[in-house]
């Protein structure tokens, strides 16, 4: 049964390897299977008479000089990692010396002239194309997309053959140009091309078949591509077509009257590692890794760094995201957080920070300022002595939005506060705000035309300020005006001991998670509690401040009710 042969156009396969690639080997077979002549008629019996002797003797010759020497329809060779094999094309291109214009070229000249030297070359149809031959050059310019014969290369593809995947010599830059032309401005298409490079470089190798007739050996038009080898900087290996194994040959059909049909194998010649260098290998690497572990559990730590017990850690990683709706150009935003009583942060923690000035841009009918300032907060709660009754208060962030102008005329533009979240999680918030205003015109053309307005001293006022004692704050008479919104984005985690007890442990430290919100359903809670706790303060005030003998009446007129 005769033996199925794939197409060349087979796929190819991806390896990856841990060795050196110079270690890599390909044993390459090839071999002709139908004539190297078209079909001949059978030639008649010779002819009697006085010629014909002669012309059975001019067959004869012609037959003895058309018989081809051993191993022209077949060939082996095993091939290294880039290791050069010259085709006959190249043998009689590089022995003229005046032929070479490159180092490479003439390299190649003195190789050839020692392998004439050696008896020549041993090679007849397999030779090689590596990395720095003009072929893979052209080759890779000239790679198709589909399989159809004509095919129009698209702008995409045009764009992606200047891509140069392989390391380029890079003159160094002087320190004066270097200085002036730190921006190209209008860059040219050369240097588009010369620059436009992906930093994973790859080698290629291609195996060639020189398929041509007997005697016509070095013609580029017979010349076809057996193998192609690529491999990057991360020991990734592409081959196609893959290794023959048990799939079977390869086959090529050349075009033209001929129609020649050739098979060939391509083979992993690599020398396999032996046991004893494989198992040193194995050890070598652990080793490695095993350092390598050890130096990254000393940055991190052996330890898991926990809470105090009855205390919150709360980590706060936010991101002030836009402010809109605001009257002005060019704003920044000012911010510091505030802590509440039995709160505290690292020495090392800034509680305030000011982003960048940013331009606005029109999106649908508001002026957004997209300012993506990111902070981080940490923050410790610590349990204090108060009485179960008592609720307590989460940090507050302060903010205040400013612009500034060409002339260096800054506003105020508003102001806002926002309760950090006492769940842990993903919040996007979105705050409103407003400024202070004075009534007539003079105060708008003051602010318009050399900037300022009226400000608050102390930010706190947005809220209850933290050094206001009284019992009722008034704010009667303060004349506002609603301006834009700021969104805030952040992200909220939550750590302390009591999230890990269980039992009686845990219910005894109930009354701390229960105060610090831990959970989301909690924080609508806590507000009704807050008014009950209020109306019951005031309540008892009430009845305090009642005569002593009216309180006597009405106590003793209950029971006297209750009788029948």
């Amino acid at each position: 049964m005769a033996e199925p042969l794939r197409s060349a156009e087979a796929g190819g396969a991806v390896y990856r390897s841990r060795d050196p690639v110079r270690n890599l080997r390909l044993r390459v077979r090839i071999q002709r299977l139908t004539s190297g002549g078209p079909l001949l008629p059978q030639a008649p019996p010779p002819l009697a008479g006085p010629r014909g002797p002669e012309l059975l003797g001019l067959a004869e010759r012609a037959a003895t000089g058309a018989r081809r020497p051993p191993g022209e329809d077949e060939e082996e060779a095993e091939v290294g990692w880039q290791e050069k094999l010259f085709s006959q094309f190249e043998v009689d291109l590089y022995q003229n010396e005046s032929a070479c214009q490159t180092p490479l070229d003439r390299q190649y000249h003195e190789e050839i002239l020692k392998l004439e030297r050696a008896g020549g070359r041993k090679n007849c149809r397999i030779f090689t194309y590596t990395d720095h031959d003009r072929f893979t050059n052209l080759e890779e310019h000239c790679q198709k997309v589909t399989d159809s014969d004509h095919e129009v290369p698209s702008y995409l593809a045009e764009r992606m053959a200047n891509v140069r995947r392989r390391r380029q010599d890079r003159r160094p830059v002087e320190a004066s140009s270097l200085k002036s032309k730190i921006i190209t401005w209008e860059p040219s298409e050369e240097f588009i091309k010369n620059n436009h490079v992906i930093n994973t470089p790859v080698q290629t190798m291609y195996i060639m078949g020189d398929l041509g007739p007997y005697g016509k050996l070095g013609h580029r038009e017979y010349e076809h591509v057996l193998c192609t080898i690529k491999v990057d900087g991360n020991g990734v290996i592409t081959v196609k077509p893959d290794f023959t194994g048990t799939k079977g040959a390869y086959r090529i059909e050349l075009d033209g009257e001929k129609r020649e049909v050739w098979k060939y194998t391509i083979e992993n010649a690599s020398v396999q590692v032996q046991p004893e260098e494989e198992e040193r290998e194995q050890r070598v690497f652990r080793d490695l890794y095993g350092r390598h572990r050890e130096y990254l559990s000393g940055l991190v730590g052996s330890e898991f760094e926990m809470t105090l017990p009855g205390a919150l850690r709360l980590f706060v990683n936010g991101e002030i995201v836009s402010a809109q709706g605001y009257e002005y150009d060019n704003l920044y935003v000012h911010f510091f957080v505030e802590l509440p009583n039995q709160w505290s942060s690292p020495a090392s923690q800034q509680l305030s920070g000011v982003t960048q000035t940013c331009a606005t841009k029109t999106v649908g009918w508001d002026n957004v300022a997209h300012f993506c300032y990111p902070f981080t907060l940490e923050m410790f709660f610590t349990q204090g002595d108060e009485s179960e009754d008592s609720l307590p208060q989460w940090p507050v962030l302060y903010f205040e939005v400013l612009s500034l102008d060409f002339w260096q005329r800054y506003r105020v533009e508003g102001y806002g506060s926002l309760v950090l979240p006492a769940s842990p999680g993903l919040h996007t918030l979105t705050i409103r705000t407003w400024r202070p205003v004075e009534l007539g015109t003079v105060a708008e053309l003051r602010r318009f035309f050399i900037g300022g307005s009226p400000e608050l001293e102390d930010i706190t006022y947005v809220r209850i300020p933290s050094t206001f004692k009284g019992e009722r704050l008034s704010r009667f008479g303060f004349r506002t005006e609603t301006t834009g919104s700021v969104t805030f984005r952040l992200y909220c985690l939550q750590q302390s001991k009591a999230f890990l007890e269980t039992s009686a442990l845990r219910q005894r430290m109930q009354s701390v998670l229960d105060r610090l919100g831990g959970f989301s359903q909690q924080s609508s809670v806590y507000n009704v509690l807050e008014a009950f706790q209020r109306a019951r303060r005031r309540m008892q005030e009430a009845r305090e401040s009642l005569p002593q003998d009216l309180i006597g009446t009405s106590a003793s007129a209950v029971p006297q009710s209750q009788e029948p």
